[in-house]
């Protein structure tokens, strides 16, 4: 008997946080029409961990074939590496799980592109990473190295702070960047979509805050490159042309 999916290409269930503010599902289907149309011999399964439809659950049971999930979360924590793995585990023992996006010089590419927005961005403005946070101290770690990235690309020093738990709260920092001189404050939003953590990173006191990353060419190839390494584990049947 034949294995389960031989020579299919294995789906793509890109699975996002979630959130009860309908733009964030907009943004995420955005970014999924983008990943289709560089790779549209594969199927792309939109899933989300909570608060959204399809549940992770519902779009696994819906693949026919082998497959890999890949998070769509820009750090390590108990989403990337406990949840989502786990529960596409218990339902798809044989599927691969690939890594959450960040940190990775795609996301700096990004977040660069969001700046190249703000009028007139200048040497004298300081700029500051913005994240939701994390209790993770992994999660905590790649965000740090997400803000060395950032920083080498646009060769300036790039802070970074937080809206919720985990690291030094992105108010302070802004008002740190202010009373050393700052012509403005800009915050680069590390964010997938907008939502609850996009609006309190517009109360954090900047002058202006990029969007989110959404839908960005840059992050479509990254979702795709999680999902090449991850098949790569899989079992040899699976073509990985």
């Amino acid at each position: 008997m034949a294995e389960r999916g031989a020579g299919q290409a294995p789906a793509l269930v890109a699975v996002a946080h979630g959130s009860r503010d309908p733009r964030a599902a907009a943004s995420t289907r955005e970014l999924l029409r983008r990943v289709r149309a560089l790779r549209p011999w594969v199927t792309v399964a939109e899933a989300y961990a909570e608060l959204a439809e399809p549940s992770l659950e519902e779009a696994v049971r819906a693949v026919d074939g082998p497959l890999v999930s890949v998070p769509l979360l820009l750090a390590r924590g108990y989403h990337a590496l406990i949840d989502i793995p786990g529960r596409v585990e218990r339902l798809r023992p044989d599927a691969a799980a690939g890594r959450p996006l960040g940190p990775h010089a795609l996301l700096a590419e990004a977040l660069a592109d969001r700046l190249a927005e703000i009028p007139a961005l200048g040497r004298g403005d300081a700029v500051v990473l913005g994240a939701a946070g994390s209790s993770d101290p992994a999660g905590l770690a790649d965000v740090r190295v997400a803000a060395r990235l950032l920083s080498r690309r646009l060769r300036r020093p790039v802070p970074f702070g937080f809206v919720a738990a985990g690291g030094p709260p992105l108010a302070e920092v802004v008002a740190e960047r202010r009373a050393a001189g700052a012509a403005r404050v800009v915050v680069a939003s590390y964010l997938l979509a907008p939502g609850h953590f996009q609006d309190r990173l517009e109360g954090a006191g900047a002058d202006h805050v990029t969007r989110p990353l959404g839908a960005h060419d840059a992050l479509a190839r990254l979702v795709l490159r999680r999902y090449d390494q991850a098949r790569l584990r899989m079992a040899p049947v699976v073509p990985v042309a």
